[in-house]
């Protein structure tokens, strides 16, 4: 099939770190793939965020990546891109007129609205994938929350026009069907792994010498619950905490999360004990995971989380909140135990226990890198999206022939 993925403003180029660079630039970079492997044509959409980009360029066999013109071309925070959003819609229009797919699949809010209204004119059917809604994050940042103010009547209407949605989690499924989901047009498919990378053998970081190490990894927002990992840290003795995301290592300095969390440590007494890596290429995340006694990830609230994921492929055990995809993936007691979240202490206990059980740590770490494995491997993940996308086509060919038949 020819396959149109449109991620507004998350590129698979784009480097992992940033505020707007995370899990869904993985997803979609890795679900590409995994369908051109397939044989598929894929296109990703996305917009241009810098004028050296040129108009396509080859990401990897059977998968091209379009930058689209909608708004000035450098970087613009996501939550100022609605604005845009007539103008992208515009372009794929153009784009599928002439080169027209056979099922357009959003990634987020905005790729939705401008997939139904591009798709719309062409009666080329869509598939929605929100990665984050509106409502959770207003839920939990209240007046913190940056999104427009129309993002939430935005998204129910993406709801009641998509063709399918694909939920990531069965957390996500809740949150859909009180905002208005035919519980028939929803699918789960899960966030997967790279198991080609992530593989419990390899290279490991140096460490500390005397220290246990906890590693977390992700996009420095306060949501991400870093400063939470910071604050038990005083209470979980003889360990480190090695906080990889943000800018560059040599950018550090200048940024305000990394400002407010170094504040975090000097108050709870840990400065000492709290290393700072920066952004990290892919290639390099593995060996540091492998490196970790536990990865600790304890956002207050997450729609799915890769992280979990990375860690569980790499054999080593996962503290995580109890929160969205995360309820799914590490399973409390097997791979790795949930705490809640926002509650440093119970963190602290939960690490405390891991670190002085070596033994637990190498079991649960096993049955992580099993679970990976049969689960969430990036092929199988693709293959699952694939029938959602088969289902959606079946139903518009019945609903052709119905037409015919009346």
């Amino acid at each position: 099939m020819r396959l149109a993925l449109v991620s507004e403003h998350a590129s698979p180029l784009a480097t992992l770190g940033g505020v707007d660079a995370g899990g869904q630039n993985v997803h979609v970079a890795e679900l590409a793939r995994g369908l051109g492997r397939r044989g598929h044509e894929v296109v990703v959409h996305t917009r241009r965020d810098s004028a050296e980009l040129p108009a396509y360029v080859r990401f990897a066999p059977g998968v091209t990546v379009h930058h689209v013109d909608a708004g000035p071309p450098c970087a613009v925070p996501k939550d100022e891109l609605l604005p845009y959003m007539g103008e992208f819609a515009d372009c794929l229009t153009d784009e599928w007129a002439a080169r027209r797919p056979a099922i357009v699949h959003a990634h987020f809010w905005m790729s939705g609205m401008a997939s139904l209204e591009a798709a719309g004119r062409l009666g080329v059917p869509v598939v929605q994938t929100f990665h984050a809604l509106g409502v959770v994050k207003r839920r939990h940042q209240g007046p913190a929350d940056t999104s427009p103010a129309d993002r939430l009547a935005i998204e129910r209407a993406v709801v009641a026009a998509a063709d399918r949605i694909v939920a990531t989690c069965t957390d996500e499924v809740f949150e859909l069907l009180r905002i208005g989901a035919d519980r028939r047009r929803i699918a789960v498919v899960p966030c997967g792994v790279d198991l080609d990378r992530f593989r419990p053998d390899g290279p490991a970081h140096a460490r500390r010498e005397g220290l246990r190490r906890i590693v977390t990894l992700g996009r420095l927002v306060e949501r991400k619950g870093v400063g939470n990992v910071i604050e038990a840290l005083a209470e979980v003795p003889d360990a480190e905490l090695v906080v990889v995301g943000g800018p560059e290592a040599a950018e550090l300095e200048y940024d305000g999360e990394v400002r407010r969390l170094r504040a975090v440590a000097r108050a709870a007494g840990v400065e000492h004990r709290v290393a700072f890596a920066g952004r990290l290429g892919r290639d390099e995340v593995p060996a540091l995971i492998r490196s970790a006694d536990v990865v600790a990830a304890v956002p207050w609230y997450e729609p799915f989380g890769i992280v979990p994921l990375e860690a569980m492929a790499c054999g080593v055990p996962v503290v995580a909140s109890a929160v969205g995809g995360m309820i799914d993936t590490v399973v409390d007691g097997v791979t790795g135990a949930h705490v809640p979240p926002r509650d440093p202490a119970a963190l602290a206990a939960t690490l405390r226990d891991l670190l002085d059980r070596p033994e637990l740590r190498a079991r649960l770490g096993r049955a992580g890198a099993a679970r990976a494995r049969e689960r969430y491997g990036w092929d199988g993940i693709a293959g699952a999206t694939q029938e959602s996308y088969r289902h959606v086509l079946a139903e518009r060919r019945s609903i052709a022939v119905e037409g015919v038949a009346t």
